[in-house]
Order: structure tokens, then C-alpha cells, then sequence
């Protein structure tokens, strides 16, 4: 049986462009308004300023062999501190 799906509240709505200092320099980062609601909830219940918490997911991100852009980095951060009981080895 097929159930049908509901559009988000507020609708689908595209990225707005921010400014973040990030280690003393300035760097404009797009994000849809629900990715930076979630990331401004997960700074504050760390008790981090937003450009705090980018800094710290920024210097996770370029650890990484191919780093990915920094918009996609807070994404896939994100989805995973939200729902950290899927099983990241299914999405290769």
C-alpha cells in the first residue's frame, strides 16, 4: 500500500547565503532555512556560538582524504547528529 507524502511546513525552500567567520576569516556558506535552524538548536545545546560549531565540523571535514564543500559537510553533520542510529555503511 502506497502512502502518500506531505510538503514541509512552510514549503520546499532554497538556500540562504550566510557569512561565518571561521578562524579569523570570512566565508559565505548556503544552507536551506531548515538546515540552519537545526544548526543554530545544535550549537546552542552544546552551549557553542554558530561559527564556533562550523569551525569545529569545518576542521573535521578537511581531515577527510577528499574533503567535501563545507555546505555539504554541515549537511551530512547534521543529518547524522540528528538521526545517529542509522547505519552509515548502507550509503556507499
Amino acid at each position: 500500500m502506497s502512502r502518500t507524502i506531505d510538503r514541509p511546513p512552510g514549503g520546499f525552500v532554497g538556500p540562504v547565503k550566510r557569512s561565518i567567520t571561521i578562524a579569523g576569516h570570512q566565508t559565505s556558506i548556503s544552507l536551506e532555512p531548515v538546515f540552519w535552524t537545526a544548526l543554530e538548536a545544535a550549537a546552542a545545546a552544546r552551549a557553542l556560538p554558530l561559527s564556533a560549531l562550523v569551525a569545529q565540523i569545518d576542521a573535521l571535514r578537511i581531515r577527510e582524504d577528499d574533503p567535501p564543500n563545507l555546505a555539504s559537510a554541515l549537511r551530512t553533520w547534521l543529518f547524522l547528529d540528528t538521526n545517529c542510529d542509522i547505519d552509515e555503511s548502507h550509503s556507499q
